[in-house]
């Protein structure tokens, strides 16, 4: 695959210009910091430890050291062909994801619109601001990269002749699991299902109605979709019906997850979609004005055809959001609400058609739940929204050795400001409330809540260009992940290898 992956880049790279590949040593930015965590309780506070890309731990010490060097595909606007690349290497200090980290590793080869991305890099939500939203419901910031060969459309591109009121974006990608390793840990001493060596894909259309020059309402929307498949499944059969563990080869292939079907080694006569399918509608209005905007957006999760069609109403479970960003003064510059229900999942019932019972009913969807490839994670960490809790909280609650999460039928109230009273001061605060009923299959016995607050200040020092320093403070409490608090300093500096005007 490494392989493979090489030889595309070099064909890529061969497409480009002799006098354009002399220039891919230039305008190259490179980053250092340095992050530190201290804290008592019972975890690490709640937005200390999720949506931070996987590198963020729930022990109450930790660290990390990262370094990174990049350069971005926009830098050759003015070339036919436009190139990026970049590479981001962490060292972190008592992480569950080992002591040694590739973050990314990554190169993008853009002819016009048209992106081409191959390796493991950092992607922002769709459609949500990324300092302080929650995240997304299928593809969020919550877990590390996955890598992938993705072809893209990044950016909106405006359809020619319609006066840039219609544009669309949209992305078709490939990749394979990391946590081989880590899963096979995680689940060591247990008969608990696991896998190895499995694969992603993902695909997602988003149209856009609006052109801000003329008039300030726009629309966005767009329908997201993504799957884990094939590999090797372990315990399988056990987990499935009682029987003895062991080791089995996963089905589905490249076009069983582009078009959900097939089936998966333990359907038996009630056939799936194989592998673990799942995806979101977008919805997003905003109201564009020269000092200010109002943005109101809708996310609708589904795990199969009955949610993605309507079935039972999209309205019982989404996450829905209110940004606003005001003119500029020296309080407030980003108001934001979210909600967040998943507590329907299309009912409690769920069972196949047969003889004696022909209907069917398609209910107790278990969110980020699959009973192969036990949660939709990597190395702990939800891909999605961290809210639906990570496996990496499952020996805290109880269950060691399960990937599947077991707090997915929530309820959500989230704020997020931010402020930037000077030049050389910012600040950010979130705070969230969490209700939970556990799952349909493991009801918790009285409902659960939690708290979780964060607050921090970030100082950019105009006296050193480059250099940001910020100190955050974390807290949780309620009977959920208990109680705990905790500070975080992260030290910064950002700075450019041979940059140059051209």
């Amino acid at each position: 695959m490494i392989r493979k992956i090489q030889f595309i880049v070099f064909v890529f790279m061969t497409l480009c210009s002799s006098a354009q590949i002399s220039h891919l040593a230039e305008n190259i930015q490179y980053s250092f910091s340095a992050q530190g965590t201290a804290g008592v309780g019972d975890n690490a506070p709640f937005w200390f430890t999720n949506n931070r890309y996987g590198l963020g731990t729930t022990d109450n010490f930790s660290g990390l050291a990262r370094v990174a060097l990049w350069r971005n595909v926009e830098t050759d606007s003015l070339w036919f062909w436009r190139v990026g690349y970049g590479v981001d290497l962490v060292a972190p200090i008592n992480s569950e994801n080992g002591y040694f980290n590739v973050q990314q590793a990554y190169a993008d080869i853009e002819w016009k619109m048209l992106r081409l991305s191959i390796g493991q890099k950092e992607r922002p939500s769709e459609l949500k601001n990324p300092l302080l939203s929650t995240g997304g419901m299928t593809m969020g910031i919550n877990a590390r990269p996955i890598p992938q060969i993705r072809a893209e459309m990044a950016d909106f591109w405006a359809v020619p002749g319609t006066h840039g009121i219609f544009s669309f974006k949209g992305h078709l990608a490939y990749g394979m699991y990391t946590d081989s390793k880590w899963q096979k840990k995680f689940n060591a001493g247990t008969s608990n299902a696991y896998t190895s060596g499995s694969l992603f894909h993902s695909k997602a259309l988003f149209l856009r109605l609006g052109n801000r020059e003329l008039f300030p309402l726009e629309f966005s929307g767009g329908l997201e979709m993504a799957c884990q498949f094939g590999g090797t499944g372990y315990n399988v059969q056990q987990y499935a019906g009682g029987l003895l563990a062991q080791e089995i080869p996963l089905g589905g292939n490249i076009l069983n997850a582009f078009f959900p079907s097939g089936g998966d080694v333990n359907d038996e006569n009630y056939s799936n979609a194989a592998g673990n399918q799942l995806g979101s509608w977008h919805v997003r209005l905003d109201w564009i004005k020269k000092t200010w905007n109002v943005g109101l957006y809708m996310e609708h999760f589904f795990e199969d055809h009955s949610q993605m069609f309507m079935q039972y109403g999209f309205w019982k479970d989404m996450l829905l959001g209110f940004e606003l960003n005001l003119p500029s003064n020296p309080f407030l510059a980003t108001f934001l609400y979210e909600y967040n229900t998943t507590m329907n999942q299309s009912g409690p019932l769920y069972h196949d058609k047969t003889v004696e019972n022909p209907l069917q009913i398609s209910g107790q969807d278990d969110y980020y739940r699959n009973h192969i490839y036990g949660a939709w994670q990597v190395g702990g960490f939800a891909l999605g929204n961290p809210l639906l809790l990570s496996p990496i909280y499952n020996p805290f609650l109880g269950q060691c050795g399960s990937l599947s999460p077991l707090h997915n039928r929530v309820q959500v109230h989230h704020l997020g400001l931010i402020g930037t009273p000077t030049a050389q001061w910012s600040w950010r605060a979130m705070y969230t409330h969490q209700y939970s009923l556990g799952t349909y299959n493991q009801p918790t016995q009285n409902p659960c809540s939690a708290n979780y607050f964060l607050l921090e200040a970030t100082y950019t020092p105009s006296w050193a260009t480059g250099l940001s320093m910020t100190a955050s403070y974390g807290h949780n409490d309620g009977n959920l992940l208990g109680s705990s608090n905790g500070a975080m300093l992260t030290v910064k500096f950002n700075g450019w290898l041979n940059r140059t005007q051209w």
